[in-house]
Formats: structure tokens, C-alpha cells, sequence
């Protein structure tokens, strides 16, 4: 073990464990999700002041206006709250806590490890499908929902990783998710891009994803598997294999591992996306439109 165990001075630590608790007890009750979400991050961001003496009748400028209802998650929209296909009832909370852990990250707080972990894996109970235990979410993680997200115990995912999960998500035990690593679980069709299909992507237990790996939506990263630095999966890692490029390509197998795991033909990936996309309907009162508002036809052929 290259690391050592790290704690904060006892007073510190007081402060930090009766605040979570306090978050998370009121994020567990019955309480409007957008008022707690509001009063945490005014708190946080250091405006309970202002806020009060703005609710009292005091007048401020048009910019601080802004920033002071800007604490409230409702008024504020995210790029998949446009998403047609979305879970309208799951997607309101999860909205909610997306604001929270997007804006505690844009605190000077959320540079204190040691309670920043602590208080993502709170928020991480709160927001995802399932969320396992010690588990060790760093700065700048964005989701799409977060709902249709299932992480398993003894996890870790760096700083800048994006997580898609406008399918489903899921990433197992002990899985290591490196920074600037994007996971995608739904695509556009190749002419028309505002087809979209969503598919169920996976990583196993014990598999690593490295530095700026692109993985494609419909992918599986087999158990104890590693996705070398800026490879961009498009196929099914198998378990225990070593895979990098753009293409990825398997080129090797773990050491030891040699005899539980699969032969692949020139290192290739199997593809197997089609057998996990995830079907949906659409509203049928939907205002559907395009919104760059091409003409797709290919030209008529020359005669």
C-alpha cells in the first residue's frame, strides 16, 4: 500500500461530521428537496447575509439578484432537463442534487479532501440508483441524471470524469475510474442526430479505466480489465485484458490472468451493443422538433 491514512484536527472534524449529518438527515425527511439544497448552498458559498437582508425587503443590484436565486435548483435548468425520454417524477429530485454537487464543487470547500469526500458520498447515496459504500468521488464529476447511475462498493472516480446515464450506468466493486474518463451510454443516429438510442453500459469489479479513456455507449469493461490512457472503447473489453488505442485493441493479458481469460482474434473487440439498448416512448403530446433545422436528404444523383 503506497498510501497513508490522513485525518483532519479534532475540531475540524466535528464541524465536518455534524454538517454532513445534518445535510444528509434533512435530505432523508420529508423536507422540500429545493429548500435544502438552497439554504446548504448559501451557507456554503458564505451569502446567508445578503440572502436574509434580500428576503427582508432590502434592495440589490440585478446581478446579485441573480446569483441569490441562483441557490435554488429550481430556478435553474441543466442540458438534460431538454431530454424528451427523461423520467419527468425521478428526474426533479436528482435534479436537485445534481445543483448541490455541482455547486458545492465550485466552492473553495470542495478542495478539502478529506471532507469533500465525505460529503459527495453523501450526496452519492442521496442521487444514484445505488451507491455503495467507502466510496471516493473526486472534483468536477458531472452526471446526466444521476438516477439511472449503480455504483458498487470501494469505488473511486477522479477529478473531470463524465458519467452518461441517460441510459444506465453501472460500475462495480472496487472499479477505478480515472481523470478526464467519459463513459457514454446513449448515441446519435449517423444522419439524423437527434435520434438518440440509450443502452446499458458496464464496468466490472476491479477493472480500471484510465486517464481520458472515451468508452462508447453499450460497452462492457470486463472484471479486473485495464482501458490504457485516451483509448476510445468501442467494443467489449473481456475480462482481465489490457486494451489501448482508438480503436481499443487487447494487447495483452494481465499477468497470471493468462489462463482465465478469452482469446480475441488480432486483439479486436467483440460488439455487443445491440443486445443491451434500452427501449423507450416518448410523450405523446411531445412538441417534437429539430433544432438545427437541416434538410437531411441526400442529393438527388446526377443524371
Amino acid at each position: 500500500m503506497t498510501k497513508r491514512h490522513v485525518s483532519l484536527p479534532d475540531g475540524a472534524e466535528a464541524g465536518v461530521r455534524a454538517f454532513i449529518d445534518e445535510v444528509d438527515e434533512r435530505l432523508s425527511s420529508d423536507e422540500d428537496t429545493c429548500e435544502v439544497v438552497r439554504d446548504t448552498l448559501i451557507d456554503l458559498h458564505g451569502d446567508r447575509e445578503r440572502w436574509d437582508a434580500w428576503q427582508d425587503g432590502e434592495s440589490v443590484s440585478k446581478a446579485e439578484r441573480v446569483r441569490l436565486q441562483g441557490y435554488d435548483p429550481c430556478n435553474a435548468t441543466l442540458e438534460s432537463e431538454y431530454y424528451a425520454e427523461k423520467d419527468e417524477d425521478r428526474f426533479q429530485r436528482s435534479k436537485y442534487l445534481q445543483w448541490l454537487w455541482r455547486q458545492f464543487d465550485a466552492t473553495p470547500m470542495a478542495d478539502n479532501v478529506e471532507f469533500a469526500l465525505r460529503f459527495r458520498q453523501m450526496l452519492g447515496n442521496h442521487l444514484f440508483a445505488e451507491c455503495g459504500d467507502d466510496c471516493r468521488f473526486f472534483k468536477g464529476i458531472s452526471v446526466t441524471y444521476g438516477h439511472n447511475i449503480e455504483i458498487g462498493d470501494n469505488v473511486v472516480i477522479h477529478d473531470d470524469v463524465h458519467l452518461d446515464d441517460r441510459g444506465k450506468l453501472t460500475i462495480g466493486d472496487r472499479a477505478s475510474i480515472s481523470d478526464g474518463v467519459h463513459l457514454y451510454s446513449h448515441d446519435h443516429d449517423l444522419v439524423d442526430q437527434t435520434e438518440v438510442r440509450n443502452f446499458h453500459t458496464r464496468v466490472d469489479d476491479d477493472a480500471r479505466v484510465t486517464y481520458d479513456a472515451m468508452v462508447r455507449a453499450g460497452c462492457r469493461i470486463g472484471e479486473n480489465s485495464v482501458v490504457g490512457a485516451r483509448s476510445v472503447v468501442q467494443g467489449d473489453v473481456p475480462a482481465h485484458h489490457v486494451v489501448v488505442g482508438s480503436p481499443a485493441r487487447s494487447v495483452r493479458v494481465k499477468p497470471g490472468w493468462e489462463d482465465a481469460a478469452a482469446e480475441l482474434e488480432d486483439g479486436r473487440l467483440p460488439d455487443r451493443q445491440h443486445e443491451r439498448e434500452i427501449e423507450y416512448d416518448l410523450p405523446e403530446d411531445l412538441d417534437v422538433f429539430d433544432e438545427f433545422q437541416r434538410d437531411l436528404r441526400p442529393p438527388a444523383p446526377d443524371r
